[in-house]
């Protein structure tokens, strides 16, 4: 049982019996302690569901209060929803920090983790006492922050971050340092990413990229739109992969740049996978490497296993035998291509993605399901494809309407879809 100790009086001890002195009322008599007048005057005192004592004091006049403190702290021991008041003294960066060093610990994740933490969290929340997210008040605040920085970043990106505090609010509350998750709040709006379809090149766009590539990186066009490959995994495609009598490309690798080094790593989210292999992609490998033969390049290893190390037979390289990094690739091979041919260069629709997109659609009008492409792409999830790709899909109201007029015969002949009378 917890109780509230007097710091001002105490009961007064008859120095020769040592019992308690009595009033009239037969109540022992208080005398002041050496501490009156000093300091708080309640303390109180309880234990924790770990048998480990608390305390809390409270002034002088605020007896009343302290009373009410103690049976919510007994009560909350009792009833298991106990948290330690002193649990949330803690800065939330410092919690954040020591939470995310426990979660994943691939470099290009950490990377990206560490980047959204430095410019959107830690100079607004970083210095913040976890104690001081027990309302949504302070959600709201760094929200508004984030959308009226003098260069703000994408409600889609704010999506990210704030998914990202949440989730460590969310191993606050697991750890009993905070009680509930502020933004959780229904008052708390989370930013909304906007929706973007994809819109997949037209065929003549991407000739008229792929002619204007140099001729020791037009694998580029091949292998992005023959084989729905991911800039990464153009890098590090290696002929070796390659399944001639079964015409199938197994792909296991990516280059990644993580802090400026070139690293070889498994392919987005550690899913390996097979691709089948177009006879007219095979035969612009062959006729391309008649004049680039492969190169052999070792680059560290970039997974968190024994393996230090990994050596490739690298399809496509610079002149010198080696590797750009995606940046640089990006800025003096890939951009340049578009001046070059004559087009404008969109930022987000005109990166190495759109050729993965042109062979996403490419498949799916030719009726490969959703299944196999999300194989064939690699994704977390067929959910995922579904949600990327939904609008390119062919679409079943003609074969529908067709069945209807068979059931119910038209008196007229019927006019195809979206043609005026």
């Amino acid at each position: 049982m917890g109780h509230i100790q007097d710091r001002w009086f105490r009961d007064q001890v008859d120095p020769v019996t040592g019992d308690l002195v009595l009033n009239k009322k037969n109540k022992p008599v208080q005398e002041r302690t050496e501490l009156y007048g000093k300091g708080l005057r309640y303390k109180v005192r309880y234990l924790d569901p770990d048998k480990v004592e608390r305390s809390k004091s409270f002034p002088d006049g605020k007896l009343t209060e302290a009373q009410k403190y103690l049976t919510k702290m007994e009560n909350a021991v009792y009833d298991g929803t106990y948290a330690d008041p002193k649990a949330g003294e803690v800065q939330f960066g410092k919690y954040a920090w020591e939470v995310l060093a426990g979660r994943s610990r691939d470099e290009s994740t950490v990377a990206s983790v560490k980047d959204r933490m430095d410019s959107q969290v830690i100079p607004f929340l970083g210095r913040k006492l976890l104690r001081s997210f027990t309302t949504p008040e302070l959600i709201r605040k760094w929200l508004a922050w984030m959308a009226e920085q003098d260069n703000p970043v994408s409600v889609n990106y704010q999506r990210q971050v704030f998914d990202l505090v949440s989730s460590i609010l969310d191993a606050a509350v697991a750890d009993g340092k905070i009680k509930k998750n502020p933004c959780r709040d229904k008052s708390i709006k989370a930013p909304v990413p906007v929706a973007r379809k994809v819109t997949p090149w037209k065929e003549s766009r991407r000739h008229r990229v792929e002619l204007a590539l140099p001729a020791r990186f037009k694998p580029c066009a091949t292998l992005g739109t023959g084989l729905g490959l991911r800039q990464g995994e153009i890098f590090a495609f290696s002929p070796d992969n390659i399944d001639r009598d079964r015409m199938e490309y197994r792909c296991t690798r990516q280059m990644v740049t993580v802090n400026g080094v070139r690293k070889f790593k498994l392919p987005k989210g550690h899913k390996t996978r097979v691709i089948p292999l177009g006879y007219g992609v095979l035969d612009e490998i062959d006729a391309y490497m008649e004049t680039y033969p492969p190169v052999e390049i070792t680059l560290p290893w970039g997974e968190q296993d024994a393996k230090e190390f990994d050596t490739v037979t690298v399809l496509m390289t610079n002149k010198v035998g080696g590797l750009y990094t995606r940046q640089a690739f990006n800025n003096v091979i890939w951009r340049p291509t578009f001046k070059r041919a004559g087009l404008s260069y969109e930022d987000r629709e005109d990166g190495m993605h759109a050729m993965r997109h042109l062979f996403a659609s490419a498949m799916l009008e030719r009726g490969v399901s959703l299944k196999e492409l999300a194989a064939f792409l690699g994704h977390s999830s067929e959910a995922f494809t579904l949600k990327t790709y939904t609008h390119l899909m062919p679409s079943s109201h003609d074969r529908a309407r067709a069945a209807i007029d068979d059931l119910i015969k038209p008196r007229r002949k019927p006019q195809a879809a979206g043609e005026t009378a």
